[in-house]
């Protein structure tokens, strides 16, 4: 089993954590990954992902691309330990979690990728940009902190879920916007995901890897 893997790759890190989890080897084929992006896209990913994006698994004949459709595949292939439920209506939530993790999210950290992570220089940032989407991963933050009352994981046991959130939360807080007191229930959920061995050593290695990157450089004069 192979996979490519970015090594900053959110979408990666969900697979990675699930591989951990379940105890499957599999090597991992790290691309081209720098301050401004992936770049030069990698051969394999090209040829086996239309959208030449990782993560993607090759398990002998099997080539499978977007990250939810290889969590399902690892669940089938290695149902325990079990990382979907098995009650259907909670199969959907998290399902439908991992989805909202993915698509609303993420996509109100982006902005911060595009103005904190490549722009090094805090002189060259969005200023207003920044702030909207701060204010926004907020209440998303409120959001899950309100849905997690009474709950010690998303969706019964821990899983998909809960891996995806967590994935989304780290990275707001290395691009400024940490989980803080005001949702205190995110909070402490966020210290029990820190004590998985699978989601901390995932984390330590992603921060290693992260550390290595040069600044970006400065713009011409």
């Amino acid at each position: 089993m192979k996979l490519y893997s970015g090594p900053l790759s959110l979408f990666t890190a969900k697979v990675r954590i699930a591989l951990r989890e379940k105890g499957v080897e599999a090597e991992i084929i790290d691309v081209p990954f720098g301050r401004q992006g992936y770049q030069p896209k990698h051969p394999e990913v090209e040829a086996r992902n239309p959208k030449a994006q990782v993560p993607v698994l090759v398990d002998g004949d099997v080539e499978l691309w977007d990250s939810t459709v290889i969590l399902e595949y690892l669940e089938d292939l290695h149902p325990e330990p079990a990382l979907y439920p098995r009650d259907p209506a909670e199969k959907a939530t998290c399902r439908q979690l991992e989805h909202y993790a993915d698509e609303v999210l993420f996509a109100s950290i982006f902005p911060l990728v595009q103005e904190v992570f490549y722009k090094t220089d805090p002189a060259a940032r969005d200023a207003v940009r920044v702030a909207e989407s701060t204010a926004t991963l907020r209440e998303c933050y409120a959001e899950l902190d309100a849905r997690l009352a009474g709950r010690e994981w998303f969706c019964g046991d821990y899983g998909v879920a809960d891996i995806t959130i967590f994935l989304c939360c780290m990275f707001g807080a290395t691009l400024g916007v940490p989980v803080e007191d005001t949702t205190p229930h995110l909070a402490t959920w966020i210290e029990r995901m820190n004590g998985r061995p699978a989601v901390a050593a995932e984390a330590a290695e992603m921060m290693r890897f992260a550390a290595t990157l040069p600044p970006q450089p400065a713009a011409a004069a």
